[in-house]
């Protein structure tokens, strides 16, 4: 059986390592090296903590994409590091599979159009949770018969972006189905700056930081009488990988930029 062979970059971090141990343990993928900001030269089994996997370590992710015969990036580092190496692995000829947030509609327009020009494909996912990406999908079919909704996103302290990309995208989804529209009083008035959150097309998104949370959403449809709301929680980071390893197996086939995992499950 042919392997899918797979440069990891961010070994290091939380959701870095459980991507070493899934694709240490799929038997169709192989860790063929790792990009991370120190470290060069020693091997994925030199660190603390990590597998024995003799997977070389690069500081420099152009040496690595010219010493190392690759099929897939899986980017699990920070929006500014991330939009590079995308960029990278595409003009490189490999796919990338990416988890970082941030992207600006001109990024993914330039990178589409680069991914398209190469007839590779590329995935970039705002979260690789199934639960998340169902979440998404059940509040845009939601938004067709409620039209007033808010989205809470609630994630770690460590977290550098705000709005979360899936509290975005979730709001992308509904706002194709929903028509532009001023929640609230048409009177309604701040006391303090920012209260209401920020809005999307007239939907208000609201960010929450603490030590503790890893990622959790909830999307509040409000009607006449009713609530309804629909929720999704991550426990621990290992609640992703399932949506890694469907977009590992899923960017092969295709050859053209899809944001959001929504986009390949059925």
């Amino acid at each position: 059986m042919k392997k899918t062979r797979i440069i990891l970059a961010g070994p290091r971090g939380r959701m870095g390592k459980e991507a070493v141990t899934l694709i240490q343990e799929t038997e169709a993928f192989e860790l063929v090296a790792a990009v991370d900001r120190i470290h060069e030269g020693k091997l994925i089994s030199d660190l603390e903590g990590m597998p024995n996997v003799q997977a070389p370590i690069f500081t420099d992710i152009e040496k690595c994409f010219q010493t190392v015969e690759a099929d897939v990036l899986v980017d699990l580092t920070t929006p500014e590091i991330g939009r590079v190496h995308t960029k990278k692995a595409l003009e490189y000829g490999i796919r990338p599979v990416v988890g970082t947030t941030g992207f600006s509609e001109a990024d993914l327009a330039e990178l589409k159009e680069l991914a398209e020009e190469k007839g590779i494909g590329c995935i970039i996912a705002p979260n690789f949770a199934i639960g998340a990406i169902l979440m998404m999908k059940f509040s845009q079919m939601a938004a067709k018969y409620f039209d007033d909704v808010e989205i809470i996103e609630l994630h770690h302290d460590q977290k550098l972006d705000a709005p979360s990309g899936t509290g975005l995208k979730t709001a992308e989804l509904i706002s194709e189905v929903r028509e532009t529209k001023k929640q609230g009083h048409s009177e309604e008035k701040e006391i303090l700056a920012g209260a209401r959150g920020a809005t999307y097309d007239g939907i208000h998104l609201h960010s929450v930081r603490l030590p503790g949370l890893i990622a959790h959403q909830e999307v509040l449809f409000g009607g006449f009488g009713q609530g309804l709301k629909i929720r999704h929680d991550s426990y621990n980071r290992a609640s992703f990988m399932s949506g890694v390893k469907l977009a590992v197996e899923a960017v092969i086939n295709i050859d053209t930029l899809v944001y959001g995992l929504e986009n390949i499950i059925e």
